[in-house]
């Protein structure tokens, strides 16, 4: 940027996010002035901080990530914006508001703030080995601990920031990913010199370790939860929380359903639309049980055959591939959601532009890649990671009309480990891999898990799985009825007898699940949890 030119907010088409806001322009103009100067070393960091302290008695940390929104267009690059970060949190870390949370356990920033508790507690295990004699085995223990960052970041990455860019607030997130990856780049190097016996350079790597880590956790608390507590309603926050357990948690037990004042209000409606009946008849018709929705049963004519809807999204479901479609605005449009998934995704990441899914370092790489299928010079790449215990193998394809127009990338991604473990040939059928499926009746990959967790408790009479009946269920353990009430407000009407009447010979643990916004893997667990706590 031209130092003698003065950048200002007049003229500038405002930022989205500032609708959901309540900003002082003359008071970002201000700080915007000051970050300038620091970013073009007009001033030392130390001189920006007095000119801050004697100009603000506080800045709160919406009014600091909105000015960040306004760097860009002031020529300060994400590349920049990175590396000058650190020193431009601290010209404001002695006027920055730090408020506390005070938000409700499953509340989704609740959480994050509990993982950030729990990292702590690691950081501080790590320094007072430290100071003892050197034992791999603790120090495995605690780095595989440590390594569950990455579940925080992912489920922060792909949640939160999908949310916060409909909102307008995407260059912090951006920037705040390229902090992530540092974080992670740093615990995976020194975990590598941990296993490699190099203990010597493991121990030295250990203050940067701690200081990233820190460091991370410290951005997000002074800037990203607040922010993120006033741009987003609790309506974005219930919805957040669906989504959230099919990434998993850091350090923590998967947090309780999320009692929100939206849900509730949900709840206290009377009309047929909000009962749970309605509900109910949704889910069945989904399974194909009853035809509520007729378009469920509609035969579609695809490109080779006939098939409904909810055909195609079993296919979908059943498909050992992750698959991902990306249209030809770059926007996310759809993924599988099967249990066959390479890395984790949720439903935030739809609707969401595909730039804001990947770290800036593999950024460049997915850009070269539309483009290169948009003008027609490519049609495929492939790539493969060797992660030692998996080998993951990826293809891009681009997706064109018959008039051979661009119309977006689809995403191919497989374990492939057992695959290249395969050896001469097998022409007779075996079905060693399937035999528990066949003694039990079970016809999904999801059953079989949940009956062999089921078959290692002898003392358990039933199978519970996603088949398994509700009624069958509280049958045999009445208490899981009063259980379920404290999941989800989505439950109580479980309370009333004419509505257990009817569900209780059809609805089963996975439509159960859906009613109350659970992954059914995650209900069964919490169910048989239960079970084992009142034996």
């Amino acid at each position: 940027m031209d130092k003698n030119k003065k950048f200002s907010l007049s003229g500038e088409v405002e930022l989205e996010m500032k609708s959901y806001l309540n900003i002082d322009n003359d008071r970002i103009q201000k700080m915007l002035e000051i970050k300038l100067k620091v970013f073009n070393k007009e001033i030392s960091p130390a001189e920006a901080r007095k000119l801050v302290n004697d100009t603000f008695d506080k800045v709160s940390a919406e009014e600091f990530a909105y000015g960040e929104q306004h760097l860009f267009n002031a020529g300060i690059t994400d590349e920049v914006m990175a590396e000058g970060m650190d020193d431009i949190l601290d010209v404001f870390k002695d006027v920055l508001v730090k408020d506390n949370l005070n938000l409700p356990k499953g509340h989704p920033i609740q959480t994050y703030a509990d993982e950030a508790d729990a990292l702590e507690m690691v950081l501080l295990k790590i320094e007072q080995k430290l100071k003892e004699k050197f034992i791999k085995n603790e120090w495995l223990d605690l780095y595989t601990q440590l390594n569950e960052i990455n579940t925080h970041f992912s489920r922060k990455q792909h949640q939160l920031f999908s949310a916060l860019e409909r909102k307008g607030f995407d260059r912090p997130s951006r920037i705040m990913w390229t902090f992530d990856d540092r974080v992670r780049d740093a615990i995976k190097d020194a975990f590598d010199l941990l296993k490699a016996d190099h203990d010597d350079k493991f121990i030295d790597a250990q203050p940067q370790v701690v200081h990233l880590v820190r460091d991370i956790l410290e951005k997000e608390r002074e800037v990203l939860y607040p922010t993120s507590l006033k741009l987003l309603d609790d309506k974005e926050f219930a919805e957040m929380r669906k989504g959230d357990d099919e990434i998993g948690y850091c350090l923590i037990e998967n947090p309780p359903a999320y009692q929100s004042p939206y849900l509730e209000s949900l709840i206290s409606k009377t009309d047929d639309k909000n009962n749970l009946m309605t509900d109910l008849k949704d889910v069945l018709a989904k399974h194909g049980l009853i035809t509520h929705l007729s378009s469920k049963d509609e035969v579609l004519n695809v490109a080779n055959g006939k098939l409904t809807l909810q055909q195609i999204n079993l296919i979908y479901k059943h498909m050992q591939i992750d698959l991902s479609y990306v249209d030809e605005n770059d926007i996310v449009k759809f993924y599988t959601d099967s249990t066959h998934r390479v890395f984790p995704r949720s439903p935030g990441v739809i609707g969401r532009e595909v730039q804001n899914c990947h770290p800036r370092n593999s950024l460049s790489t997915v850009e070269a890649i539309i483009n290169a299928f948009r003008k027609g010079e490519q049609d495929e790449a492939e790539f493969w990671i060797d992660k030692g215990d998996q080998f993951i193998y990826i293809i891009f394809n681009a997706v064109r009309d018959e008039e051979g127009k661009f119309r977006g990338v689809l995403e191919m991604m497989q374990d492939v480990t057992h695959i290249r473990s395969l050896k001469g040939s097998r022409r007779l059928l075996s079905w060693e891999s399937t035999k528990l499926n066949k003694e039990k009746g079970i016809k999904s990959e999801t059953d079989k898990m949940n009956t062999e967790k089921t078959l290692i408790k002898s003392d358990v009479q039933i199978d519970i799985n996603p088949n398994t009946v509700i009624g069958t269920l509280i049958g045999q353990y009445p208490f899981i009825k009063d259980f379920l009430l404290t999941l989800s407000p989505e439950y109580n009407r479980l309370t009333n007898p004419v509505v257990f009447n009817t569900m209780k010979s059809i609805a089963t643990l996975d439509m159960i699940s859906k009613v109350g916004g659970f992954k059914v893997e995650h209900l069964i667990k919490l169910i048989k949890q239960k079970i084992e706590d009142m034996k």
